[in-house]
């Protein structure tokens, strides 16, 4: 061999060996000022665990680092001064006194102080978009190669249609017209499967936008044109489980990163064993520990780790995208010791923020559960703000479709509502009339306009927050297909090139449809500039002949309601409302501008909710 093929065959090796460490650093960047100075990187690359990692920058100190089962992770523990200085600074890997590979991390400084984040609040009306179905902005990256899932199809109610970042970002306009403050996409990470992936939730890779729905910095400009329109965009996170084509499947970092990493275990989704007193010990472990589906491994929480994994990755997420709110995916299936570790760190660094929780239960005993200022009789302590009111929904729906009997009809709205006293925050609580995982409001409704008008009218003048879903505006439906989640998340009309209907501009909606997306219009925007109804008390009396009455109300404001799901007009004597009344003259339609006074009975349509402003 000569010497110049030995050189250059030392130098292949060198940088072949070179190549196996530090292929990947998470977080991939972290912020100077944080409240807590301490970051944890996970370090991957082959043998990378065999190595030791030196920092040498000023205000960095590498506090701990931790070898895992897996020769290659690292995890390295560090803290950051105070006075340390944003930039980028080298990690080296050493053998012994050797350099054997060097990565780059870089410290950021933050946009804005931890106190500026503001989180959602009952002010904001949420519009919840499944983003491969809303509108498609960008038809070069319907199909990306090395994506598992090579084709898109409408026509296939389970398959990628296409929609993406650019496509929501293109129609902000639209959804600000609308009257909507927030808007929650389903999770727009990588999910690297076979098939059915475009709901979002079989995360593949925590720190990576699916390259089909665009990138990182597609992301980072929906959130930053949302906040210009004065519209808070929310991240869709899953702490409990991920896809079975994660990056790290093949080599996980701990054998027990991941709960049952060896068998398919499904769990019981026995949500009740967080509370009941007598729930046993095998029933618990199964709920927290059981895959969510065949496809859906459970993230090991307990595992120190992954907990300070998971809670990086959502501060990294609140810091990219200057968040206005975290929803968290099925919400009480993760160990319950790691939520509140997990929500209360967040609320701790960012105590303005809001995270809505979804825990699947029309028990408001079982929902109650995971609000923050709780007070639980096992002593569970949580620092979420917000729980998704499933039982409101569940009553909003029966209290319409269901005959006026007693203890049946409209009175379930009643009822529903003077469940209150079980949460620690009433006003805090998500309303919605559906959602991506149920039939859609107009079916629930059995088809009915003026019903899914008065739902309307109910969630949006009620105490909460409320969550509309993308859709509901223009009567959209999956009539004839109970429960089937890809015509419950239908292409939104006009969202795609070619689309003979398009409801952003109105062409071709029907009668029906037209005149429900006006009222929504009209309703959100009325919203937006009273109030009353995101801060005002509530006073509601029984309901009587199928007509249901509550007040929204303040010092300054006073609003009523009537609900009459009466296909009969009915004519309302308004002394019975005497202590909510008195010394007042007349109503304003907060919608027509019709003025009636109080001296007489106020007229009420069948089939009818109406606002009416107190004068």
């Amino acid at each position: 061999m000569t010497i110049r093929r030995f050189i250059a065959a030392i130098l292949l090796i060198v940088i072949a060996s070179s190549a196996l460490f530090a292929q990947r650093i998470e977080p991939l960047n972290w912020w100077v000022g944080l409240k807590n100075p301490d970051v944890q990187l996970m370090i991957q690359g082959e043998a990378i665990g065999e190595t030791t990692p030196v920092i040498s920058h000023p205000g960095v100190t590498v506090k701990k680092v931790t070898k895992a089962d897996s020769k290659n992770y690292l995890f390295v523990d560090i803290r950051i001064a105070k006075t340390t200085r944003p930039g980028s600074f080298p990690i080296q890997f050493r053998k012994g006194s050797k350099v054997v590979s060097t990565a780059t991390y870089t410290l950021l400084a933050r946009q804005q102080d931890a106190a500026q984040f503001k989180g959602f609040t009952p002010a904001d009306v949420i519009y919840l978009i499944v983003p491969d179905r809303f509108a498609n902005g960008d038809l070069t990256n319907d199909v990306v190669a090395g994506m598992k899932e090579t084709t898109i199809n409408r026509r296939l109610a389970g398959g990628r249609h296409g929609g993406d970042l650019r496509g929501i970002i293109n129609h902000l306009d639209y959804i600000a017209d609308m009257g909507y403050t927030a808007i929650w996409p389903t999770p727009l990470l990588e999910n690297n499967m076979a098939a059915y992936s475009y709901h979002g939730y079989s995360i593949t890779n925590h720190y990576k936008v699916d390259p089909r729905y665009g990138t990182l910095d597609d992301y980072k400009e929906l959130a930053a044109k949302a906040r210009q329109k004065g519209i808070k965009l929310i991240y869709d996170e899953v702490l409990n489980h991920i896809g079975t084509g994660y990056w790290w499947m093949g080599d996980l970092p701990f054998k027990n990163w991941l709960n049952y990493p060896d068998t398919l275990t499904i769990t019981n989704h026995r949500r009740t064993v967080n509370q009941d007193l007598y729930a046993a010990r095998y029933d618990k472990k199964l709920m927290t520990n059981g895959w969510f589906d065949r496809t859906m491994p459970d993230m090991n929480a307990q595992n120190e780790w992954m907990a300070n994994y998971l809670i990086q990755n959502t501060i990294w997420w609140i810091e990219t995208l200057q968040l206005g709110g975290v929803r968290q995916d099925t919400y009480g299936y993760s160990d319950k010791a790691f939520l509140t570790k997990w929500s209360c760190r967040i609320m701790d660094e960012y105590p303005n923020f809001s995270m809505v929780g979804e825990e699947w239960s029309v028990n408001p005993l079982i929902t109650s559960y995971w609000q923050r200022g709780k007070q639980n009789r096992d002593g569970y302590q949580s620092c979420l703000t917000t729980i998704m009111d499933f039982p409101m929904q569940e009553a909003l729906v029966q209290a319409l479709t269901e005959p006026e009997t007693w203890g049946r009809g409209i009175t379930k709205l009643y009822e529903g509502l003077a469940n209150d006293f079980v949460y620690a925050d009433p006003k805090n609580m998500l309303v919605m009339g559906d959602n991506h995982d149920m039939d859609r409001l107009f079916t629930q409704l059995n088809n009915n306009v003026d019903l899914t008008k008065m739902a309307l009218t109910y969630l949006l003048t009620i105490r909460g927050i409320p969550q509309i879903y993308y859709g509901t505006e223009i009567l959209m439906e999956n009539t004839g297909h109970h429960k089937v989640d890809g015509l419950i998340r239908s292409d939104f009309p006009g969202g795609w090139p070619g689309d003979t209907t398009n409801a952003f501009t109105g062409n071709r909606l029907t009668a029906n449809q037209q005149a429900m997306q006006t009222y929504t219009k009209q309703l959100l925007n009325w919203r937006k500039v009273n109030p009353v109804i995101a801060n005002g008390d509530t006073r509601h009396f029984a309901p009587s002949d199928g007509v249901y009455v509550y007040f929204r109300y303040n010092n300054a404001r006073k609003v009523m309601v009537v609900m009459n799901k009466s296909t009969d007009a009915k004519s309302l004597e308004m002394t019975r409302y005497k202590e909510m009344l008195d010394g007042h003259q007349t109503v304003k339609n907060a919608l027509t501008g019709q003025t009636q006074t109080l001296s007489q009975p106020v007229s009420v349509p069948a089939m009818s909710a109406t606002i009416w402003e107190v004068k």
